[in-house]
């Protein structure tokens, strides 16, 4: 296994071209002042991590939280919020390895772990972004037809397109993406918010929800639901893209400038997932409230969900703004999903080839298995498919989570800048805790 990994590392490699711009050499840098009114160090930092938060609020999240709501109302929301505060923590750990090694993930286990362990966490990490591109794609799709009538395997094609926005965007440099990407999320929120006033919950059973149930883990359905939370909301590849992107930002090199700047990042990608959280919570209380209700089969697909969410709600204008947000999330996911791809295989693998050849090959990854499921599979089978994409991701997780740790906990990678031993052994038991629930979700499944 080991000697063919590397026989394509070494067919791969034949193409390299050492003088192209790395991925995010090519997005510019942004000079930053640690000094300054508060506001202006906010704006200086604020970027990255919303190019990470789309992420977390993709059509895959869109999935998972439809089918949870409307079969299981409120129960999971729980697992909703308790996984979103858990990727907060992470993320912020990857920004730590950005700001203070100067490294991003990918380079930190190509240059601290065995090839052959290299290889094998390239090829995990490549699997995780398939398997995020392919929700990306399909749910794009899927918002096309449902607003356009463009048939599926038409939107998939038509889904290539983003490469020429993404490249367009990044030749702009990080500001315009950025720019691009917070206006996507923006349109997202608003859509969300204005279908939740429409909605009126409760807030008391809202805030009852938050306990967590037994049934989480002794219910298969519920169980498997909340795998596929875990990994839509805590996404692999979105670490890898963090601890590159901080490094956008330039500023002060000294001890105290760079706490200043880890300060600043770690606020900027805490902001950008509380919005991330927001609107997860906003889709499956909106499903729990609309699609919930007694003697009404679970609203699972994406496509009933869009028929009968007018109806349901008695807002002519509800399965809109549902349509479009889905496009948006779908464009915006799969956007950084592609920048995602090129940042991991230029970490691992050492390629410096054009950023129009990078976008085609990480891209291509995503658009064939689409393809193939969009003219298979058809309407009925686009949802089961995006849910079981984010449990791959959840699947996947360790393979990021234990290195990413590994380097940001240890004072021979990050010396002083590294986590203290109480910031470490709570980091450690949340590594645990995903590690454990994936495991026992999956054992729980198989049986």
């Amino acid at each position: 296994m080991n000697s063919a990994l590397e026989a394509l590392t070494a067919r791969l490699t034949q193409a390299v071209r050492p003088s192209a711009p790395s991925a995010t050499e090519s997005l510019g840098s942004v000079r930053v002042s640690l000094g300054g009114s508060l506001v202006r160090r906010i704006a200086g930092f604020a970027g990255p991590g919303y190019l990470v938060a789309v992420g977390y609020m993709d059509p895959g999240n869109w999935a998972t939280a439809l089918g949870a709501g409307s079969a299981h109302g409120n129960a999971l929301l729980c697992v909703v919020v308790a996984a979103s505060l858990i990727a907060m923590a992470l993320q912020a750990a990857a920004a730590r390895l950005g700001v203070a090694g100067e490294i991003d993930l990918a380079q930190a286990c190509r240059r601290h772990y065995p090839r052959s362990v290299s290889l094998l966490l390239w090829v995990a990490c490549e699997i995780a972004i398939v398997a995020c591109n392919l929700a990306e794609v399909l749910g794009m799709a899927v918002g096309l037809k449902l607003l356009f009538d463009i048939p599926l395997p038409l939107g998939v094609g038509l889904t290539a397109l983003d490469v020429a926005l993404a490249l367009a965007l990044q030749r702009r440099g990080i500001r315009a993406l950025e720019a691009f990407i917070i206006a996507l999320i923006t349109l997202i929120g608003t859509s969300f918010a204005i279908e939740i006033a429409w909605l009126a919950p409760s807030p008391a059973a809202l805030i009852a929800a938050l306990l967590p149930r037994r049934e989480l883990v002794t219910h298969p359905d519920m169980l498997y639901l909340a795998i596929g939370i875990l990994g839509a909301t805590v996404m692999p590849h979105n670490l890898y893209l963090h601890s590159a992107l901080v490094q956008t930002r330039r500023h002060e090199r000294s001890a105290h400038g760079v706490r200043a700047a880890l300060r600043w990042a770690t606020l900027d990608s805490t902001l950008a997932l509380s919005l991330a959280l927001l609107v997860n919570v906003g889709i499956l209380v909106l499903a729990a409230g609309v699609f919930h209700r007694p003697g009404q089969a679970p609203v699972t697909e994406l496509a009933d969900a869009y028929r009968l969410l007018s109806p349901l709600l008695g807002v002519k204008a509800a399965s809109g703004l549902f349509g479009i947000a889905l496009i948006a999330s779908g464009l915006s996911a799969s956007i950084t999903g592609t920048l995602a791809g090129q940042i991991v295989m230029e970490g691992f693998l050492e390629l410096r080839i054009s950023p129009v050849r990078r976008a085609l090959l990480t891209r291509a990854l995503a658009l064939g298995p689409a393809a193939i499921v969009a003219a298979s599979a058809g309407d009925s089978g686009i949802t089961r498919l995006l849910v079981l994409s984010q449990v791959v991701l959840g699947v996947q997780l360790p393979f990021a989570l234990v290195p990413l740790l590994a380097f940001t906990t240890r004072r021979a990678v990050l010396g002083e800048f590294a986590f203290g031993r109480l910031a470490a052994a709570l980091l450690w038991l949340l590594a645990a805790l995903v590690l454990a629930l994936t495991l026992w979700g999956l054992h729980a499944l198989w049986r």
